[in-house]
């Protein structure tokens, strides 16, 4: 059967950057093991299948591949998504207001909000299905230093220590001292994600002005060596800065930069809503732009 197939570049607005995903149309009648070998063809970091919604109120049911593996929730691929069905199915609203859309995903429903202006990039965001929360402990400087190519002393700054937090996925949060030691941050030394969490590299500032971090996600277990974005992990994140750099009462916005050690440079935004001390919600957002579209034989 021929399906109808787009990719994107997410995270970015110029083609060609970004984190490259793979959509795949109508793919009710697929299987998880036929779905694992279509993301294995296209080798990208994520595809996403889109069915039928279980829910007849909802836009669409997702399923989200790594070459190796199904994930439960994703942030680049619900971005990508969320903008290619919008773009689709209803591009002249776009013109003039916010879509929402509502995409089943095996973490939760996602909310999604898309938007394309004239003379501007398509963008979404989403808000999260589930918030951060803690899970299991990170090993010691040392351990990850070593797994890492670093020096024990260059894990952390200011208050924040290496953790492990889920918002549907977890990560292994590893701060770094500065810019410099996260470029030169190994990705080869160990099966990050094999078994148990990839790491998310982070440091303070960035390249481009009122950039908040710098990343770099290793997930080599997940058949993903280095991500060029990481909405998944961002959201995650979330929970790190409560932890260790908790911001004031209300919205609090962040911007993570990614990617530009490999050359696909991408920009993340993180929002938080904080209420007495604690999060209430948060959000992930960013641009997409369509690069490519066809049909697959499966």
């Amino acid at each position: 059967m021929r399906r109808k197939f787009y990719t994107l570049d997410v995270f970015t607005e110029t083609a060609l950057e970004g984190n490259p995903l793979a959509v795949v149309l109508d793919c009710d009648g697929l299987d998880a093991p036929r779905m694992q070998a279509i993301a294995r063809e296209f080798n990208l970091a994520e595809t996403v299948f889109v069915l039928d919604p279980r829910n007849p109120i909802n836009t669409a049911r997702v399923r989200i591949f790594t070459p190796a593996r199904e994930l439960p929730f994703a942030g680049h691929p619900t971005i990508g998504a969320a903008i290619l069905l919008a773009e689709l199915r209803a591009p002249g609203l776009l013109a003039g207001q916010d879509l929402r859309l509502v995409l089943e995903e095996p973490v939760g429903d996602v909310v999604c909000y898309a938007r394309h202006r004239p003379g501007q990039g398509a963008r979404a965001h989403f808000e999260l299905p589930r918030l951060p929360s803690p899970e299991g402990d990170a090993p010691d400087n040392a351990t990850l230093a070593a797994a890492l190519g670093l020096e024990p002393d260059a894990i952390g700054f200011a208050d924040h220590r290496p953790c492990v937090m889920s918002a549907g996925t977890p990560f292994l949060f590893a701060p770094l001292s500065d810019r410099a030691t996260l470029a030169r941050a190994n990705p080869d030394l160990f099966p990050w994600g094999r078994d148990g969490a990839p790491v998310f590299l982070y440091t303070e500032g960035g390249e481009r002005p009122g950039t908040n971090f710098r990343a770099r996600m290793f997930a080599s277990g997940f058949g993903i060596r280095e991500d060029p974005a990481t909405g998944s992990a961002a959201a995650a994140f979330a929970g790190v800065l409560m932890r260790f750099d908790p911001p004031g009462e209300g919205e609090i916005g962040y911007a993570i930069e990614q990617g530009f050690e490999i050359g696909r440079p991408s920009l993340i935004t993180l929002g938080l809503d904080v209420r007495d001390g604690a999060l209430a919600g948060a959000s992930i957002g960013g641009a997409a732009v369509i690069v490519a579209q066809g049909s697959i034989n499966v």
